[in-house]
């Protein structure tokens, strides 16, 4: 069962590596879901963190509904919330006039979420737990570089997000965060990635396999705009 080989893998990878706690940040989406309930059924002890950073309204409020239900179901799970919108609000006002860019502004929220994550693992001897599918990983580079990209661990990085979503239905996630649209909480408009990507999951998987599908060339653009993210870092090389 797939559920139980990655949990089993989450604590050979721990143990192998001495580290005690799992952190991991919990968004109200499907990805997330998943894998902070495989971090809880390993029975370490877990920090899962919600992270509003000018949020939706309703993505706090699944952010939060997954957090009470995770802890409330599992007794090793610890939810804490971390409101981050004062840092962010001062990191705003000191660069916006020099260097307001909307997009940058978006990633630099993923990566103050994810040095948080790594301050509490640092402080507890934990790993900071990735929820990266294969789709976003390895398909189309859908995430920060730096930010969610910047993980110690990715247990689902080699799933689709359709078998995620299975395996949601398995874990018995709530209804509404299984059937929400995903969406990568960076935008205060309350973008979904479908609308980012211009391709639903399932589109975009299908392109993944199939040389012939209709949605290739569109998978093999967005793919090649981000393929610096799923690269090794470029390295000047000194001859000896």
């Amino acid at each position: 069962m797939l559920q139980k080989r990655i949990v089993e893998w989450i604590k050979q990878y721990a143990k192998d590596n001495n580290r005690e706690t799992l952190v991991i940040g919990i968004s109200g989406g499907i990805d997330s879901s998943v894998v902070s309930t495989l971090c809880a059924m390993t029975k370490m002890k877990t920090i899962a963190v919600s992270l509003p950073l000018n949020q939706i309204e309703e993505q706090h409020d699944l952010s939060m509904d997954h957090g009470d239900w995770l802890s409330n179901k599992y007794k090793n799970v610890t939810h804490e919330v971390i409101n981050l919108d004062r840092i962010y609000e001062k990191f705003w006002l000191e660069l916006f006039n020099e260097y307001g860019d909307e997009h940058a502004f978006a990633n630099s929220k993923s990566r103050l979420r994810m040095a948080t994550l790594h301050q509490i693992a640092g402080a507890k001897k934990g790993l900071v737990v990735g929820t990266g599918n294969k789709v976003e990983d390895f398909g189309v580079g859908f995430y920060t570089k730096y930010g969610d990209g910047g993980v110690d661990i990715s247990p689902i990085a080699d799933c689709n997000k359709t078998e995620v979503w299975e395996l949601g239905r398995e874990l018995k996630i709530l209804d509404d965060i299984i059937n929400a649209a995903p969406t990568d909480g960076l935008w205060d408009d309350g973008r979904t990635d479908e609308g980012q990507l211009g391709l639903s999951y399932k589109e975009i998987e299908e392109a993944m396999n199939n040389e012939n599908s209709k949605n290739r060339d569109k998978y093999i653009q967005i793919r090649k705009t981000n393929l610096h993210k799923m690269e090794p870092i470029p390295v000047c090389k000194i001859p000896n």
